[in-house]
């Protein structure tokens, strides 16, 4: 096994974070220093920084409801960062990223594989959003949201939009710009004041109390590995 892939399997990082821990000299197999490439074999002895990496044999596929104010980081020096709200056993992290200011459905899991193949752009994975903004909503507003809105030197893709209410709006999106859906509606002249991500994909958050945190279901696991074409491997 390549040990990036080893290193990112193991709950880690994932492989490109894997790739820049190898070529800064941190990873050593066997007390060598391993070079992009190298190849891990049973019983080799890897080490991160001095640390034992060791393969996570029991993959896990999490959903949380993350609470305004919680950071989406591994970083444990960071103040709130999501790790340390899950408080797992073993080593996750995070698929993608949800701002510290807004809340709802985010993944974690220790299975590096899974996360390149979600956060490809060009799946265009859909993402549900409940989004509340400052002043009443209009047909002008919806429709320009829905067919795109120049940001960051680009144009959204054209997404779903729907009303709730004079205030809420529903929004499905197939990418994920910086703080994208802020952005398009600040760009529009509205402010977001409560901004909740519901679903990814099939995954949907449903009753799951802000800070808590569930194992996906076996119907959830097969069908989105069914959408990835995604088959996880055992090492």
């Amino acid at each position: 096994m390549r040990i990036n892939k080893f290193i990112s399997e193991s709950g880690k990082t994932s492989r490109r974070g894997a790739d820049k821990l190898i070529s800064e000299g941190r990873v050593t197999i066997n007390g060598k220093v391993a070079k992009i490439g190298s190849q891990v074999e049973p019983g080799d002895d890897v080490r991160v920084s001095g640390d034992p990496i060791r393969m996570a044999r029991n993959y896990v596929y999490i959903a949380l409801n993350k609470p305004v104010g919680i950071t989406s980081t591994t970083e444990k020096n960071v103040k709130g960062n999501i790790v340390d709200l899950v408080n797992h056993p073993l080593r996750i992290y995070n698929i993608g990223r949800l701002d510290k200011d807004s809340e709802g459905l985010i993944l974690l899991t220790n299975d590096g594989d899974i996360v390149n193949e979600i956060l490809r752009a060009e799946n265009k994975h859909e993402k549900e959003y409940i989004v509340s903004v400052d002043k009443p909503i209009t047909p002008d507003f919806l429709t320009k949201m829905a067919s795109g809105v120049k940001i960051l030197g680009t144009t959204t893709l054209p997404c779903e939009v729907r009303q709730l209410s004079k205030f809420d709006f529903q929004i499905i999106l197939k990418q994920g710009l910086n703080r994208q859906i802020r952005r398009m509606c600040a760009e529009l002249g509205y402010e977001v004041y409560r901004l909740q991500r519901v679903r990814i994909m099939n995954i949907h958050l449903g009753t799951l109390p802000p800070g808590q945190w569930r194992d996906l279901s076996k119907k959830e696991r097969t069908q989105l590995f069914r959408e990835l074409d995604y088959e996880p491997k055992e090492w």
